[in-house]
């Protein structure tokens, strides 16, 4: 009988990905210790968890990031070993030193594969030496601006600037003339050194027509090396991966070999053990040419395509391969059954330009059916904040085929709803039904050539503002029968029905009259101008059924914090009664006001009051969520206000500046 490897592992890390991997442990008898910061406290992995250790203040610097309270938590906990998920310490070389001098094994590969890997230029030379072919470009280390900027020009327009250290597409800018280079540089710098404390950069000739295959690999500490397929990432934006999928539709099986077996010379390089991803660009228009980008020496966020068509679980081959057993099977013992294909669900507003969102879960729909994986770390009651990155969870669907797998991911996306916080789910739809994605036909620009078509927000229509009036109508009726008629709250007159008028609002939109006569079970619904409609609401457990015209559709349903959230058919709305919402677009009003579009930290200011500006002048750059963006003046004019400094946190929609037009200043 196989014995347990370790008797206890502490995961440091959170979200998702603890949650998932707590629950191999618990499947392998494996006692299990979560770490969180205080902004995590109850959260749901240290619920899953055996053990739950606090290791700080929500800043990641200060827990998840720290080194010495994550050991110190294993030392108090009696873990042998230290899972690190991704993200956070999973790729840190100081971190894995600093286990092996604890004791505690590292659940990853060794020091040296993690610097010769960890380092995009040292990594490129060394994959080089072993005859894996790599992108055109400069690679050299400490380059200064002027070096970059002259390696930008030699290797010709657009060319796409790297940071040496860490992944994730932080810090990546892709410049298309000489004219961006001094701010692309800065910006580039500046992102990579507050994501990986090093803003070393590296520059690579843009491939615009790219296709990203990247290849899972696993090692152990007995000479062996396999590979478990590719996966297919070319669906991107802002060069972090939305869509994943496996097998990749472009490669024939002896494209597939001989990219896997680049894959594995690539780890047999530096003496790869453990779970890691060799990753690829491969040009579309010819698939048989590929090159090297870098090696990811940690668990990906898409492994579960690869465990959905492998039926292999990652996460205990991790855990294994760490304790020392061999791997259990060959190169020629994988088999890739079907096609899987992973959404990542994140916190934010595709309509505005993909801004992070906030706010509090206060009710989940979750996917189900055949083919269907949900991997989240969210609950009822969760905080979403700005402390950290804003991906929420993974639908994940698999068929014996890619078109089946394609549709269950729809239909799963069509049933999963977070109510309370805004995502993504909609535009991932919209995305997976594209006829480019239903063809197969991927690159990595096919999300931003879209643009609007799949980002463009649709309002609420009549019957999710029928169903808000209604929601709000059966709240204020009695949950048994009714007795006496003037018991009955905004329903009645003496005689026959009133109409009881509601005005409603969805965030963005103007207030909308909606009025309901009769009792919610039994009633008219009138919206706006619009005609009278037979309608009829009833509870159905923590949701309600809602008949409009004959058709019943069946709505989740919270009213919590003045607002009345919907979700139904894929699509969450959210109204607030008799309140105007304050809504930026962009970051900036019409009438030269400037707003912060999401909460966050103020990290640079390029303006001062008096300034001359034209419109689309960077004013200041605001960072959340690890992402900056940049507040430009929305007029012409000069700035008349500027309330923030570097440092200064603020609010979603605070005002933070103003550009008064010339016209304006001249009526004064």
């Amino acid at each position: 009988m196989r014995q347990t490897v370790f008797d206890t592992v502490l995961v440091a890390n959170r979200g998702e990905i603890a949650v998932r991997v707590i629950r191999t442990l618990r499947r392998m008898g494996i006692r299990s210790v979560a770490v969180h910061s205080a902004a995590d406290a109850g959260a749901l992995h240290t619920r899953v968890a055996d053990v739950a250790v606090p290791i700080g203040p929500a800043p990641a610097a200060q827990s998840y990031l720290s080194v010495e309270r994550v050991l110190d938590a294993a030392a108090r906990t009696g873990a042998q070993a230290v899972h690190p998920g991704y993200g956070f310490l999973s790729e840190n070389v100081e971190f894995a030193r600093a286990c092996e001098k604890a004791g505690i094994v590292f659940i990853g590969p060794p020091v040296a594969a993690i610097e010769a890997m960890g380092d995009k230029i040292r990594a490129k030379r060394t994959v080089m030496a072993a005859g894996v072919p790599v992108v055109p470009g400069r690679t050299e280390p400490g380059m200064d601006d002027d070096t970059v900027a002259a390696a930008a020009v030699e290797a010709g327009f657009p060319v796409l600037l790297k940071p040496s250290a860490g992944g994730g597409g932080k810090g990546m800018r892709v410049v298309r003339s000489q004219a961006e280079l001094a701010d692309a540089i800065a910006a580039a710098r500046r992102e990579a050194r507050g994501s990986f404390g090093d803003d070393t950069l590296l520059v690579e000739r843009y491939i615009g027509s790219a296709r990203h295959i990247e290849v899972q690999v696993l090692g152990d500490a007995h000479g062996g090396v396999v590979h478990l397929g590719e996966r297919e990432c070319s669906l991107q934006r802002r060069h972090q991966k939305v869509i994943e999928e496996a097998p990749s539709p472009l490669l024939d099986d002896a494209q597939r070999a001989r990219m896997g077996a680049a894959a594995v010379e690539a780890a047999r390089a530096v003496g790869y053990t453990g779970a890691g991803t060799v990753e690829f660009i491969v040009d579309a228009d010819s698939p048989g040419d590929f090159f090297f980008l870098e090696m990811n020496t940690r668990l990906q966020v898409e492994h579960p395509v690869t465990e959905m068509v492998t039926g292999l679980d990652l996460v205990e081959l991790q855990v294994r391969v760490a304790a020392g057993e061999p791997l259990p099977f060959g190169q020629d013992d994988v088999v890739l059954d079907g096609h899987a294909i992973e959404a990542r669900l994140y916190a934010e507003d595709p309509a505005r330009g993909f801004l992070p969102q906030t706010g509090t879960v206060l009710g989940l729909v979750d996917p189900a059916g055949p083919g269907v994986r949900l991997d989240t770390s969210l609950a009822v009651g969760s905080v979403v904040g700005t402390d950290y990155d804003p991906m929420l969870a993974k639908v994940i669907a698999h068929g014996p085929d890619r078109e089946t797998a394609r549709a269950r991911l729809v239909g799963a996306l069509g049933h999963t709803a977070v109510l309370g916080v805004p995502t993504n789910a909609v535009f991932l739809r919209a995305l997976l039904t594209d006829p480019d994605v239903v063809a197969g036909r991927l690159d990595t620009g096919l999300i931003e050539r879209r643009g609007e078509a799949l980002t463009a927000a649709e309002p609420p229509g009549e019957a999710e503002f029928a169903a808000a009036a209604l929601a709000l109508q059966l709240e204020g009726e009695p949950a048994g029968p009714v007795v006496d008629r003037w018991d009955v709250p905004d329903g009645w007159r003496l005689g026959e029905p009133a109409w009881a008028l509601r005005r409603l609002q969805a965030a963005g939109g103007d207030p909308v009259p909606v009025r309901v006569r009769g009792l919610a079970g039994d009633a008219q619904v009138r919206v706006g101008d619009g005609a009278p409609r037979a309608a009829a609401a009833v509870r159905d457990g923590d949701g309600l059924r809602v008949t409009l015209d004959g058709v019943t559709r069946r709505y989740a349903v919270v009213h919590a914090g003045g607002e009345v959230w919907l979700a139904a058919d894929g699509r969450v709305a959210a109204f607030r009664e008799h309140e105007r919402l304050h809504s930026a677009v962009e970051g900036a009003g019409g009438d030269g006001v400037v707003t912060a579009p999401m909460p966050g930290t103020v990290t640079v200011v390029r303006a001062a009051v008096g300034d001359q500006v034209e419109a689309g002048t960077p004013l200041l750059v605001v960072e959340a969520m690890k992402m900056e963006h940049v507040l430009t003046a929305p007029v012409a004019g000069t700035v008349t206000e500027l309330g923030v400094t570097a440092g200064h946190q603020v609010r979603l929609d605070e005002r933070v500046a103003v550009v008064t037009p010339p016209a304006a200043d001249e009526g004064k």
